[in-house]
């Protein structure tokens, strides 16, 4: 078992019974405080600590759960935290919408301030990538998926003017993924708000995207009461965000 454990993560039950380790042996080294149970499920080893990476570690590539790093989480942790508010401190983790977090892992983490957002606004696995976390890794959005993920929160989970900063930031976008992302995505609030920033802030990848094969529905979107509309994109938007 010793060869199997990665230190810093959890180890679950199912995948260690997979592993050869049987449930009367998983007890055995309980009772001899070689595991420590974290609740049903799921054990740790009494003298490591597991962060919720290490948590999130063990159900991605034990359980083999779909759910990442999304959102303002996944752009902080690959390098564009100067962007955020220093008291942004929510963890956010995306998934499918069928798919459940563990009650073990809720009940360990609860005081991480960690979001669950379950959505089928990208069911395709475009722009996931593996981010270092000291002696593993886990799966997280790229740059590229996670501002889609933080504009599907706004305007009510997630402030506008703040995503639209992170933005200003995304200078080096990669156009093709961009481009697969916005074809791909389900939801019209958030390509209309992407390209409407995009085109504002003018980075040099947006002239590589090929606006006539990404849908935009039909309509306007009212983001704000008391906003100002933009014809191009039909979406009514914060005057702050209009101004900058």
């Amino acid at each position: 078992m010793i060869e199997l454990h990665v230190p810093g993560t959890m180890l679950l039950a199912s995948w260690l019974n997979q592993n050869g380790f049987s449930h009367d042996l998983q007890q055995r080294y309980r009772k001899s405080d070689w595991l420590e149970s974290v609740g049903v499920g799921a054990f740790k080893r009494p003298a490591e600590t597991v962060s919720w990476q290490g948590g999130l570690y063990s159900l991605q590539k034990q359980l083999k759960l779909q759910v990442h790093v999304g959102g303002l989480t996944a752009l902080a942790m690959s390098g564009f935290s100067h962007y955020l508010r220093t008291d942004s401190e929510q963890i956010y983790l995306f998934s499918p919408l069928q798919t459940k977090l563990p009650n073990w892992f809720k009940k360990y983490f609860a005081s991480d301030s960690i979001v669950p957002v379950r959505t089928s606004m990208l069911t395709t696995e475009t722009g996931l990538i593996e981010l270092e976390v000291v002696q593993f890794q886990v799966t997280a959005s790229s740059p590229e998926r996670a501002i889609l993920e933080a504009l599907f929160l706004a305007p009510d989970k997630a402030d506008l003017l703040e995503l639209y900063q992170v933005m200003s930031g995304l200078v080096n976008l990669r156009p093709d993924t961009v481009q697969n992302l916005l074809e791909k995505c389900t939801s019209i609030k958030v390509k209309r708000l992407f390209l409407y920033m995009a085109r504002k802030l003018n980075h040099q990848w947006f002239q590589f995207l090929d606006l006539s094969g990404i849908t935009l529905g039909s309509g306007d979107r009212k983001l704000v009461e008391k906003g100002v509309y933009n014809a191009e994109f039909g979406i009514t938007i914060p005057k702050e965000l209009y101004t900058l």
